[in-house]
């Protein structure tokens, strides 16, 4: 075991998907590769005890020990070994607000709380309503008797699969009656998000929410980790979803107690102008500089004519529609306790379900009440019949004491993130390139000067937070948006492209019609059966024709045969191959432009796996698919050997954006430790934007298709300080105070200048 050397904070991140099928020592095993990309520290995906087969591991199942299925604890002393041998650290994910559940018998804890009931001295671990009665476990199947296929085998009652506990004193042999006698009521699935009594993560009713918020269970489920971070092996922490804990600051210092040299950030997702709190924490996990950096490479000109065909309403009307369904149906579990907290307020419920379909953040922090203000400025404007009601829900929902205000509080971060998030950017089509986490998809582009004032004030007030470009949360990858910012270039020709793709393979629902083919646009040549569980999946999310609770075969049929026409109608495949053989060449400039920006703005930016390379995934599951880093090892070889690769289908170039600009934050960390924007100067000088961190300056082109109409650069200048450039992508070096663009970039579309 290599000695813990002390705390090093991140100057880089790479997240590695950490999981039986790529688990810790197959994770040592690419930890050169990392080193020689540049990249500081790991950051892997949860790494404690999850449900069998967990390819994601947030479904943590036993917070005592390091997941048995990713190698155990003396597999992640090897890897901390490997990491400090490489001059490398750890950041390590955690997730305190819930459990995994489906398995009963691999969580103890949620298995005591099953036999022993409110008795289990686990009981206050979980967020349960024992005032309904029975724990609701949703897990049977619709038959008409499902209860007939229960089991009595060894002492417990068995479920298609399932193992139950039986209390003491409840044994018998009819399962049935042993059933009835137990501590909680198998039911329905479909009854699950009606009826459930224990509070969950979002809708999912596999995954039950912690009380973290008590400090014996902070620290039963803290222990692990924090030992690690004890004994030198982890540097940093990333916080899963902190808005659904009942007190995110109280949580945080908490931590920040337990750990107070270490790098902590919070995916916290910020909406638009919203300030993340003053936590102690380094910052978010992204989204927003991730949205900002997309943002600057789309032509706002398009946005009037993709409008044009676009959904008649607007964002936020289709935005709010999604929210309330969300707060009446997935989570009317929630809603339900949410009214019963008011047993004296016949409209409650109501009230409540249209306040959080307006609220205009993921959730308020009280007793900062300018969010709930605002929402219920908006409610009573949009529904004066429940005027009365909100005037005596008010004063309780302001009170950070009042459990309403506390439940409130975590419900509207869930009906936003489900109705937003999984709902409405299914739904509303328009430029899916901007529907993405933690962004506006009615905020189509962003201007040079909003980008800079920005990043200066997340460079003022968070230089420590993380920045990203793609997440195994994110909708799409950065390439698949950077292809499809292309379109935002030339959105008549794009329109009649739809159109013609449409006549070929017809499809019964506009959204859809609209998100399919600007998928195959962004992604393809993308494997026929991605695409069609993609577009499954974003069919069922969108709960419009059809749903993941009520399914309709006959449409999905014809989703899948509007898939199937893209690779069997040979004119329409012609049609495709030749449209994004056209524009690919502009989406790798969009490309490799957003990656220097992300990679060399202020904060500790992270590198998605296998995103080094092009890379044209979408959602999850999607973005979880194996990386070849063999291969990736290879083409850095040939990068270090001295070969300039050009902008390609091998991605090369790509990787060499990453390397290069890596490495100088990790070796040259002094030239990053400012930021000054830095414009261009003649005819194309809205073409380029750039910055200088202090000794670095970063220069991307953007709007390249324009910029190519145009007649390219020209006598565009690039102003710098005087002395000698290198571009630490080329070598080349620059001595004027002036150098042209065009020579600046003459071999990419992108450039690292040096000063010297």
């Amino acid at each position: 075991m290599v000695a813990p050397t002390g705390l090093t904070l991140p100057s880089t991140t790479y997240r590695v998907q950490v999981r039986p099928d790529f688990d810790l020592a197959a994770t040592a095993e690419i930890v050169d590769y990392l080193a020689g990309l540049g990249v500081s520290h790991l950051y892997s995906a949860p790494l404690l005890a999850a449900a069998p087969g967990s390819s994601h591991g947030y479904d943590v199942v036993d917070h005592s020990r390091v997941n048995p299925e990713l190698g155990g604890p003396h597999a992640l002393e090897a890897l901390v070994d490997r990491l400090r041998g490489a001059g490398m650290g750890l950041v390590v994910d955690i997730v305190p607000n819930h459990a995994g559940v489906a398995v009963p018998d691999a969580n103890p804890a949620w298995w005591s709380v099953l036999r022993e009931g409110r008795e289990s001295p686990y009981a206050s671990w979980f967020d349960i309503d024992w005032s309904r009665g029975r724990l609701l476990l949703p897990v049977l199947g619709d038959e008409p008797e499902p209860l007939d296929a229960l089991k009595l085998v060894d002492g417990e009652l068995r479920y298609e699969g399932l193992r139950y506990p039986v209390a003491p004193g409840t044994e018998g042999a009819n399962a049935r009656r042993v059933h009835d006698a137990q501590r909680y009521e198998l039911i329905s699935g479909r009854r699950g998000n009606a009826e459930v009594n224990y509070r969950r993560f979002f809708a999912v009713s596999t995954l039950a929410a912690l009380r973290v918020e008590n400090p014996a269970v902070f620290d039963a489920t803290h222990a692990e980790v924090l030992r690690w971070y004890r004994r030198g092996w982890v540097d940093g922490i990333r916080i899963d979803h902190p808005d659904g804990l009942t007190d995110p600051a109280g949580y945080l210092r908490r931590l920040r107690e337990a750990a107070p040299d270490a790098w902590l950030v919070v995916e916290k997702i910020l909406e638009r102008g919203e300030q993340l709190p003053d936590w102690p924490v380094a910052g978010t996990t992204g989204y927003e500089a991730c949205n900002d950096v997309c943002g600057v490479f789309v032509d706002p000109a398009g946005e009037a004519p993709l409008t044009a065909l676009a959904p008649d309403r607007g964002w936020l009307q289709v935005a709010r529609q999604a929210r309330y369904e969300v707060a009446t149906t997935l989570l009317a579990a929630e809603l339900s306790r949410l009214a019963r907290l008011a047993p004296d307020v016949p409209a409650a419920a109501a009230a409540l379900a249209q306040l959080a379909s307006r609220f205009p953040v993921y959730r308020s922090y009280l007793p900062d009440t300018k969010a709930l203000d605002w929402a219920l400025r908006e409610t009573y404007q949009g529904r004066p019949d429940l005027g009365s009601v909100l005037t005596v829900l008010a004063p309780r929902l302001r009170d950070p004491a009042d459990p309403l205000a506390v439940r409130f509080q975590q419900y509207t971060g869930a009906v936003l993130a489900k109705g937003v998030e999984d709902t409405a950017m299914y739904r509303w089509t328009r430029f899916v390139a901007r529907n993405e986490v933690g962004g506006t998809p009615d905020r189509f582009a962003v201007g040079i000067e909003d980008f800079h004032t920005a990043t200066v004030g997340r460079h003022r007030r968070w230089p420590r937070a993380m920045t990203t470009l793609s997440t195994h949360d994110t909708k799409r990858s950065e390439d698949v948006r950077a292809r499809l910012a292309v379109l935002a270039e030339m959105p008549e020709e794009w329109l009649l492209t739809q159109a013609r793709w449409s006549t070929a393979a017809p499809l019964d629902d506009l959204a859809l019609v609209r998100l399919l083919w600007q998928t195959v646009a962004g992604t393809w040549p993308i494997e026929r059966d991605r695409l069609q569980a993609y577009l499954l999946k974003a069919a069922r999310e969108a709960s419009t024709r059809t749903s993941w609770e009520h399914p309709d075969t006959r449409f999905e049929a014809g989703m899948a045969a509007a898939v199937d026409a893209a690779y069997d109608n040979r004119s329409l495949r012609t049609d495709i191959d030749a449209f994004v053989a056209g524009i690919t060449p502009y989406g790798w400039s969009n490309s490799l432009g957003q990656k220097l920006l992300q990679l060399a703005m202020p904060g500790v930016p992270d590198t998605y796996q296998g995103t080094e390379l092009w890379d044209n995934s979408l959602v999850d599951p999607d973005n979880r698919r194996p990386v070849d880093f063999a291969h990736r090892r290879a083409l850095l070889a040939r990068l270090d050997d001295g070969w300039l690769p050009p902008v390609d289908e091998t991605g090369a170039a790509k990787l060499l954006v990453v390397s290069r600009t890596l490495r100088l934050r990790r070796d040259q960390p002094q030239r990053f430790g400012g930021y000054a924007p830095v414009g261009a100067r003649g005819p194309a000088a809205g073409h380029l934007i750039g910055f200088d961190r202090g000794g670095a300056v970063a220069v991307a082109t953007r709007l390249p298709v324009r910029l190519r109409r145009r007649g390219g650069w020209a006598e565009t200048v690039l102003p710098l300080r005087p002395g000698t450039w290198t571009d630490a992508l080329t070598g080349a070096e620059f001595t004027a105070q002036a150098p042209r663009v065009a020579d600046i970039l003459a071999r990419y579309p992108v450039a690292l200048l040096v000063h010297s």
